[in-house]
Protein backbone atom coordinates (compact mmCIF):
# COMPACT_ATOMS: atom_id res chain seq x y z
CA UNK A 1 0.00 0.00 0.00
CA UNK A 2 1.01 3.83 -1.08
CA UNK A 3 1.90 5.94 2.02
CA UNK A 4 0.02 8.89 2.39
CA UNK A 5 0.12 12.47 4.66
CA UNK A 6 -2.83 14.10 5.83
CA UNK A 7 -2.35 16.62 9.09
CA UNK A 8 0.68 15.20 9.97
CA UNK A 9 -0.12 11.77 9.95
CA UNK A 10 0.76 8.75 7.97
CA UNK A 11 -1.88 6.49 6.45
CA UNK A 12 -1.93 3.74 4.01
CA UNK A 13 -3.69 3.91 0.68
CA UNK A 14 -5.68 0.90 -0.13
CA UNK A 15 -5.12 -0.83 -3.34
CA UNK A 16 -8.39 0.36 -4.44
CA UNK A 17 -7.55 3.51 -3.26
CA UNK A 18 -4.80 4.02 -4.91
CA UNK A 19 -6.19 2.25 -8.73
CA UNK A 20 -8.74 5.49 -8.34
CA UNK A 21 -6.27 8.39 -7.11
CA UNK A 22 -4.59 7.28 -10.61
CA UNK A 23 -7.62 7.18 -12.81
CA UNK A 24 -8.74 10.60 -11.22
CA UNK A 25 -6.26 12.17 -12.83
CA UNK A 26 -6.24 11.21 -16.37
CA UNK A 27 -8.14 13.72 -18.75
CA UNK A 28 -9.16 12.31 -22.48
CA UNK A 29 -8.38 14.34 -25.55
CA UNK A 30 -11.21 13.72 -27.26
CA UNK A 31 -14.60 15.80 -26.64
CA UNK A 32 -16.48 12.06 -27.05
CA UNK A 33 -14.51 10.44 -24.56
CA UNK A 34 -14.36 13.74 -22.66
CA UNK A 35 -18.45 13.68 -22.26
CA UNK A 36 -18.70 9.84 -21.49
CA UNK A 37 -16.58 10.49 -18.38
CA UNK A 38 -19.22 13.49 -18.13
CA UNK A 39 -22.13 11.44 -18.39
CA UNK A 40 -20.63 8.83 -15.98
CA UNK A 41 -20.15 11.10 -12.88
CA UNK A 42 -23.54 12.89 -13.68
CA UNK A 43 -25.10 8.83 -13.29
CA UNK A 44 -23.17 7.82 -10.49
CA UNK A 45 -22.58 10.65 -8.38
CA UNK A 46 -24.85 13.40 -9.51
CA UNK A 47 -28.68 14.38 -9.09
CA UNK A 48 -30.75 16.49 -11.96
CA UNK A 49 -33.55 18.46 -10.36
CA UNK A 50 -35.72 21.00 -11.98
CA UNK A 51 -35.24 24.04 -11.04
CA UNK A 52 -38.61 27.42 -10.07
CA UNK A 53 -38.18 28.26 -13.87
CA UNK A 54 -38.80 24.66 -15.48
CA UNK A 55 -35.27 24.26 -15.77
CA UNK A 56 -32.73 20.71 -15.19
CA UNK A 57 -30.19 21.39 -12.60
CA UNK A 58 -27.02 19.60 -12.13
CA UNK A 59 -25.84 18.97 -8.84
CA UNK A 60 -22.89 16.72 -7.84
CA UNK A 61 -22.99 15.04 -4.30
CA UNK A 62 -19.49 13.90 -3.27
CA UNK A 63 -17.07 15.12 -0.91
CA UNK A 64 -14.15 13.85 -3.22
CA UNK A 65 -12.20 17.01 -4.19
CA UNK A 66 -10.72 15.00 -6.74
CA UNK A 67 -13.85 13.95 -8.58
CA UNK A 68 -15.11 17.34 -8.50
CA UNK A 69 -11.59 18.79 -10.22
CA UNK A 70 -12.13 16.22 -13.00
CA UNK A 71 -15.79 17.31 -13.35
CA UNK A 72 -14.95 20.79 -13.96
CA UNK A 73 -12.15 20.16 -15.82
CA UNK A 74 -13.91 18.13 -18.39
CA UNK A 75 -16.59 20.63 -18.56
CA UNK A 76 -13.72 23.56 -19.37
CA UNK A 77 -12.71 20.87 -22.12
CA UNK A 78 -15.49 19.93 -23.87
CA UNK A 79 -17.43 23.13 -23.40
CA UNK A 80 -15.44 25.86 -22.28
CA UNK A 81 -17.54 26.24 -18.93
CA UNK A 82 -15.69 26.76 -15.86
CA UNK A 83 -16.75 26.71 -12.24
CA UNK A 84 -17.52 30.03 -11.43
CA UNK A 85 -19.82 30.43 -14.51
CA UNK A 86 -21.76 27.19 -12.99
CA UNK A 87 -22.30 29.04 -9.72
CA UNK A 88 -24.00 32.12 -12.18
CA UNK A 89 -27.91 31.66 -11.88
CA UNK A 90 -28.88 32.85 -15.11
CA UNK A 91 -25.33 31.53 -17.26
CA UNK A 92 -25.23 28.00 -15.23
CA UNK A 93 -28.56 27.34 -16.48
CA UNK A 94 -28.08 28.05 -19.41
CA UNK A 95 -24.99 25.46 -19.79
CA UNK A 96 -26.33 22.89 -17.87
CA UNK A 97 -29.71 22.53 -20.31
CA UNK A 98 -26.84 22.76 -22.61
CA UNK A 99 -24.80 20.11 -20.85
CA UNK A 100 -27.90 17.71 -20.63
CA UNK A 101 -28.45 17.89 -24.18
CA UNK A 102 -25.47 16.63 -24.91
CA UNK A 103 -25.63 13.93 -22.98
CA UNK A 104 -28.70 12.60 -24.20
CA UNK A 105 -30.15 13.08 -20.67
CA UNK A 106 -32.67 16.00 -21.95
CA UNK A 107 -34.45 17.76 -24.44
CA UNK A 108 -36.37 20.77 -24.68
CA UNK A 109 -40.20 19.52 -23.86
CA UNK A 110 -39.78 16.09 -23.10
CA UNK A 111 -39.36 14.68 -19.21
CA UNK A 112 -35.61 13.99 -17.96
CA UNK A 113 -33.89 10.94 -19.49
CA UNK A 114 -34.41 8.23 -16.62
CA UNK A 115 -30.96 7.62 -15.45
CA UNK A 116 -31.65 3.94 -14.14
CA UNK A 117 -31.94 2.93 -17.92
CA UNK A 118 -27.96 3.57 -18.24
CA UNK A 119 -26.15 5.98 -20.65
CA UNK A 120 -27.18 6.43 -24.37
CA UNK A 121 -24.98 4.08 -26.30
CA UNK A 122 -23.79 6.96 -28.91
CA UNK A 123 -22.15 8.18 -25.94
CA UNK A 124 -20.15 5.03 -25.73
CA UNK A 125 -20.60 3.95 -29.37
CA UNK A 126 -16.23 4.25 -30.14
CA UNK A 127 -13.99 2.06 -28.14
CA UNK A 128 -12.13 4.83 -26.34
CA UNK A 129 -15.31 5.98 -25.33
CA UNK A 130 -15.98 2.59 -23.76
CA UNK A 131 -12.61 2.65 -21.90
CA UNK A 132 -12.97 6.67 -20.53
CA UNK A 133 -16.73 5.48 -19.33
CA UNK A 134 -15.43 2.28 -17.78
CA UNK A 135 -12.51 4.18 -16.07
CA UNK A 136 -14.92 6.90 -14.40
CA UNK A 137 -17.92 4.52 -13.34
CA UNK A 138 -14.60 2.49 -11.19
CA UNK A 139 -13.95 5.83 -9.31
CA UNK A 140 -17.36 6.13 -8.47
CA UNK A 141 -18.47 3.28 -8.11
CA UNK A 142 -15.96 0.22 -7.70
CA UNK A 143 -13.70 -1.37 -5.51
CA UNK A 144 -10.79 -4.09 -5.53
CA UNK A 145 -9.65 -6.24 -2.82
CA UNK A 146 -6.24 -6.42 -1.65
CA UNK A 147 -4.49 -8.55 -4.09
CA UNK A 148 -2.15 -10.44 -1.45
CA UNK A 149 -5.00 -12.39 -0.60
CA UNK A 150 -7.48 -12.78 -3.25
CA UNK A 151 -8.49 -11.28 -6.43
CA UNK A 152 -11.81 -9.64 -6.76
CA UNK A 153 -12.77 -6.47 -8.71
CA UNK A 154 -16.05 -5.07 -8.81
CA UNK A 155 -18.58 -1.90 -9.26
CA UNK A 156 -22.22 -1.27 -6.92
CA UNK A 157 -24.96 -0.23 -9.36
CA UNK A 158 -28.00 1.36 -8.34
CA UNK A 159 -29.99 -0.40 -11.12
CA UNK A 160 -30.04 -3.86 -13.17
CA UNK A 161 -30.33 -2.00 -16.53
CA UNK A 162 -27.14 0.15 -14.99
CA UNK A 163 -25.37 -3.12 -14.35
CA UNK A 164 -26.26 -5.22 -17.80
CA UNK A 165 -25.27 -2.49 -20.06
CA UNK A 166 -21.90 -2.17 -18.09
CA UNK A 167 -21.04 -5.83 -17.93
CA UNK A 168 -22.15 -6.08 -21.52
CA UNK A 169 -19.20 -3.28 -22.26
CA UNK A 170 -16.43 -4.91 -20.63
CA UNK A 171 -17.44 -8.04 -21.67
CA UNK A 172 -16.88 -6.47 -24.77
CA UNK A 173 -13.24 -6.69 -23.99
CA UNK A 174 -13.58 -10.22 -23.00
CA UNK A 175 -13.24 -9.26 -19.53
CA UNK A 176 -15.83 -12.06 -18.41
CA UNK A 177 -17.77 -10.17 -15.97
CA UNK A 178 -20.78 -11.01 -13.93
CA UNK A 179 -23.72 -9.80 -12.34
CA UNK A 180 -24.94 -10.75 -8.99
CA UNK A 181 -27.48 -8.78 -6.90
CA UNK A 182 -26.43 -7.33 -3.30
CA UNK A 183 -29.13 -6.61 -1.00
CA UNK A 184 -30.59 -3.45 -3.44
CA UNK A 185 -27.94 -2.60 -5.64
CA UNK A 186 -26.66 -5.19 -8.78
CA UNK A 187 -22.68 -5.58 -8.69
CA UNK A 188 -20.68 -6.42 -11.91
CA UNK A 189 -17.54 -8.14 -10.84
CA UNK A 190 -14.85 -10.23 -12.03
CA UNK A 191 -12.60 -12.27 -10.24
CA UNK A 192 -10.01 -14.01 -12.47
CA UNK A 193 -6.31 -11.75 -11.72
CA UNK A 194 -5.47 -12.12 -15.15
CA UNK A 195 -9.26 -10.26 -16.79
CA UNK A 196 -8.66 -7.62 -13.66
CA UNK A 197 -4.97 -6.69 -14.94
CA UNK A 198 -6.50 -6.43 -18.95
CA UNK A 199 -9.30 -4.14 -16.71
CA UNK A 200 -6.77 -1.93 -15.57
CA UNK A 201 -4.93 -1.50 -18.93
CA UNK A 202 -8.44 -0.62 -20.24
CA UNK A 203 -8.82 1.70 -18.33
CA UNK A 204 -5.44 3.78 -18.12
CA UNK A 205 -4.33 2.37 -14.95
CA UNK A 206 -0.89 1.71 -15.99
CA UNK A 207 1.09 2.04 -12.68
CA UNK A 208 -1.31 0.32 -10.66
CA UNK A 209 -1.26 -2.87 -13.54
CA UNK A 210 2.16 -3.33 -12.88
CA UNK A 211 1.81 -3.28 -9.31
CA UNK A 212 -0.58 -6.37 -9.51
CA UNK A 213 1.43 -7.95 -12.05
CA UNK A 214 4.65 -7.62 -9.92
CA UNK A 215 1.73 -9.19 -6.30
CA UNK A 216 0.46 -12.13 -8.81
CA UNK A 217 4.29 -13.19 -9.69
CA UNK A 218 5.41 -12.77 -6.18
CA UNK A 219 2.51 -14.62 -4.92
CA UNK A 220 2.57 -17.59 -7.67
CA UNK A 221 6.25 -17.70 -7.16
CA UNK A 222 5.57 -18.31 -2.86
CA UNK A 223 2.73 -20.49 -4.00
CA UNK A 224 5.15 -22.83 -5.96
CA UNK A 225 7.44 -22.81 -3.28
CA UNK A 226 5.40 -23.93 -0.95
CA UNK A 227 3.69 -26.71 -3.26
CA UNK A 228 7.21 -27.73 -3.49
CA UNK A 229 7.93 -27.56 0.56
CA UNK A 230 4.99 -29.44 0.93
CA UNK A 231 5.62 -32.15 -1.93
CA UNK A 232 8.96 -32.84 -0.67
CA UNK A 233 7.75 -33.12 3.05
CA UNK A 234 5.06 -35.89 2.02
CA UNK A 235 8.18 -37.16 -0.16
CA UNK A 236 10.11 -37.76 2.78
CA UNK A 237 7.42 -39.15 5.09
CA UNK A 238 6.94 -41.61 2.61
CA UNK A 239 10.20 -42.35 2.73
CA UNK A 240 10.89 -42.59 6.83
CA UNK A 241 7.75 -44.87 7.11
CA UNK A 242 8.97 -47.09 4.19
CA UNK A 243 12.15 -47.41 5.94
CA UNK A 244 10.69 -47.98 8.84
CA UNK A 245 8.18 -50.97 7.45
CA UNK A 246 12.10 -52.17 5.96
CA UNK A 247 13.63 -52.16 9.26
CA UNK A 248 11.32 -54.27 11.38
CA UNK A 249 10.89 -56.91 9.05
CA UNK A 250 14.43 -57.17 8.65
CA UNK A 251 14.65 -57.15 12.11
CA UNK A 252 11.97 -59.97 12.61
CA UNK A 253 14.12 -62.39 9.98
CA UNK A 254 17.01 -61.59 11.29
CA UNK A 255 15.90 -62.78 14.97
CA UNK A 256 13.18 -65.84 13.57
CA UNK A 257 15.83 -66.98 11.05
CA UNK A 258 19.06 -65.41 10.95
CA UNK A 259 20.69 -64.31 7.75
CA UNK A 260 22.60 -67.30 6.87
CA UNK A 261 20.28 -69.16 5.31
CA UNK A 262 19.57 -66.21 3.05
CA UNK A 263 20.89 -65.89 -0.73
CA UNK A 264 24.07 -63.68 -0.77
CA UNK A 265 22.78 -60.63 -2.64
CA UNK A 266 19.90 -60.52 0.12
CA UNK A 267 21.72 -60.25 3.15
CA UNK A 268 24.09 -57.63 2.12
CA UNK A 269 20.88 -55.61 1.52
CA UNK A 270 19.67 -56.57 4.99
CA UNK A 271 22.81 -55.85 6.85
CA UNK A 272 23.19 -52.59 5.00
CA UNK A 273 19.40 -51.25 5.60
CA UNK A 274 20.43 -52.33 9.71
CA UNK A 275 23.59 -50.23 9.16
CA UNK A 276 21.94 -47.07 7.37
CA UNK A 277 18.50 -46.94 8.31
CA UNK A 278 18.05 -43.20 7.58
CA UNK A 279 19.31 -42.80 4.21
CA UNK A 280 17.63 -43.16 0.43
CA UNK A 281 17.54 -46.22 -1.96
CA UNK A 282 20.04 -44.75 -4.22
CA UNK A 283 22.50 -44.20 -1.60
CA UNK A 284 21.72 -48.00 -0.19
CA UNK A 285 22.77 -49.16 -3.89
CA UNK A 286 25.91 -46.95 -3.77
CA UNK A 287 27.25 -48.57 -0.79
CA UNK A 288 26.98 -52.34 -2.68
CA UNK A 289 29.95 -53.83 -4.35
CA UNK A 290 29.13 -53.64 -6.92
CA UNK A 291 26.84 -50.82 -6.71
CA UNK A 292 22.98 -51.33 -8.20
CA UNK A 293 20.73 -49.19 -8.83
CA UNK A 294 17.49 -47.61 -7.14
CA UNK A 295 15.03 -50.47 -8.90
CA UNK A 296 17.18 -53.27 -8.01
CA UNK A 297 17.80 -52.63 -3.78
CA UNK A 298 14.10 -52.02 -3.87
CA UNK A 299 13.33 -55.84 -5.44
CA UNK A 300 15.71 -57.19 -3.50
CA UNK A 301 13.90 -55.09 -0.21
CA UNK A 302 10.73 -56.32 -1.65
CA UNK A 303 12.09 -60.32 -1.63
CA UNK A 304 12.88 -59.66 2.19
CA UNK A 305 9.19 -57.82 2.60
CA UNK A 306 7.70 -61.81 1.25
CA UNK A 307 10.26 -63.73 3.04
CA UNK A 308 9.10 -61.58 6.26
CA UNK A 309 5.34 -62.08 5.12
CA UNK A 310 5.50 -65.80 4.35
CA UNK A 311 7.13 -66.38 8.28
CA UNK A 312 4.12 -64.38 9.54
Amino acid sequence: MKEKYWKGMVYRMSFSAEIKSELVTIIPNGRHCQLAEIAAIIYFWGTISINEDGRPQITIVTENEAIKRKYFTLLKKAFNIDAGSMKNHSKGAKDEVFILQALRLYRDGEKLHDMSEGISSLLIKNTCCRRAYLRTVFVCTGSMSNPQGGYHLEFVLGSEKQAEQLNEIMNGFSLEARITKRKKNFVVYVKEGASIVDLLNIMGAHHSLLKLESLRVEKEFRNLVNRKVNCEAANISKTVTAAARQIEEIMNIRDKIGFAGLPVHLRQIAELRLDYPDITLHELGALLNPPIGKSGVNHRLRKLSEIANDME
